[in-house]
């Protein structure tokens, strides 16, 4: 793999490292700013709404500089979101901060996704998006739990100082290592546009809301599911973050390895394991040995359909895949958001801090449908005549 990924894996840790750090340090944030829990989860919900915003916002404003470039202007941006949510005076500043600095997610991913896939052979694609996304694994099994660890004994702004120290790394990284690659011919904005006439391509999004969504249904409220339902210390969410972090990072080496030979089954098998697994949790976060076994399965599955759901949109908007890729980014924090605003509902009418669990699953289990159902077009068009192409969406 080309030397040039490290520096989209640095940029893509430190991005990773801001997006699930906060979910440790909900409590203390909460409490510093005078708010309830459910309202302090509106710092991941927001974050998520910027990226589904910001995804195709930024890539457009993109469009007519090179991709080196605007990578690194996106990680300007994020720096500065995360130094403002640093220093911000109140619960609504922090809120901005957030959201500004999830304005840079999805387009860094998004364009990201298509260098990366750019700088190896075409049977290589799948694994060196996941080696990107490896930036955004390790930000869980080092990044967060560091900077949960950081935010709980000096204070939650420290650990927003540190991410945005770490945008400047990734800024530098990129400078240096990140090659200019040539515009493709043709590309332009109308043609990126035409990839969403796709029905395929919805569908992957599809798959990406609703998948995706079900892993943070589960995962926004781990704190307190760990620690009133579980029965864990305050000090070990520290380490189930790891747990979950180490969870993410297998899934997403077997996702990009198994999606370059069998992507449509290895859909299957994440997405049906991920309902399975999230239904479970209802029961096994009351134990603290299986609420941990489940919590590293629920990362690995999820995860493990990051590289293949990416590829899965790139293979199916070819020729003007860069739009596609940084709404697809979207369209995971969309699911995320989604999740996590189900999420506070279900906790907020009473259900308790398992009944996200419930969420996730039906979420998940909805992206399976969405798969079987793709895969079933893409058959009944090989076996139609040639002339038969991929069902395209009316205006």
């Amino acid at each position: 793999m080309p030397l040039a990924l490290l520096a989209l894996a640095i940029g893509a840790f430190g991005i990773g490292t801001t997006e699930f750090v906060i979910m440790g340090l909900l409590p203390e944030v909460a409490s510093d700013f005078g708010v309830g829990i459910p309202t302090a989860g509106l710092l991941v919900t927001g974050y998520a709404a910027g990226v589904v915003v910001g995804a195709p916002l930024m890539t457009v404003l993109g469009t007519r500089i090179s991709r080196k470039r605007m990578l690194m202007l996106l990680m300007v941006l994020f720096t500065a979101g995360n130094l403002l949510s640093a220093l911000a005076p109140g619960f609504g500043v922090m809120l901005a901060g957030r959201i500004v600095a999830s304005l840079a997610h999805g387009a860094f991913f998004g364009i990201g996704s298509v260098v990366a896939a750019e700088l190896v052979a075409p049977e290589k694609k799948a694994g060196a998006i996941a080696t990107m996304f490896t930036g955004l694994t390790v930000a869980n099994i080092v990044g967060v739990p560091l900077g949960t660890f950081i935010g709980q004994q000096i204070g939650w702004r420290t650990t927003f100082a540190a991410v945005a120290a770490l945008g400047v790394v990734g800024l530098l990284g990129i400078a240096r290592l990140v090659p200019e690659l040539p515009r493709p011919a043709g590309a332009h904005l109308r043609r990126e546009l035409a990839a969403f006439r796709n029905a395929q391509v919805v569908l992957a999004m599809g798959m990406t809301v609703l998948g995706f969504g079900g892993v943070f249904a589960a995962i926004t409220y781990i704190k307190p599911m760990m620690t009133e339902v579980a029965g864990f210390s305050e000090g070990s969410v520290t380490w189930l973050l790891v747990l979950l972090g180490v969870g993410m990072f297998l899934g997403n080496l077997l996702g990009g390895r198994f999606a370059d030979r069998r992507l449509m089954p290895m859909l299957f098998t994440t997405l049906g394991g991920l309902t399975a697994v999230l239904a479970l949790f209802t029961v096994t976060a009351h134990n603290e040995a299986t609420a941990a076994v489940t919590l590293l399965l629920i990362g690995a599955l999820g995860f493990a359909t990051v590289p293949p759901l990416q590829k899965r949109v790139l293979d199916q908007a070819h020729g003007a895949p860069t739009l596609a890729s940084a709404v697809n980014i979207g369209a995971f924090n969309l699911g995320n958001a989604l999740a996590a605003w189900l999420g506070g509902a279900v906790i907020t009418a009473g259900l308790g801090y398992t009944a996200p669990n419930w969420v996730g699953a039906l979420l998940a289990g909805s992206a399976l449908v969405l798969a079987l159902v793709s895969a079933g077009l893409e058959r009944r068009a090989k076996a139609a005549p040639a002339a038969v192409r991929v069902p395209v969406l009316n205006h």
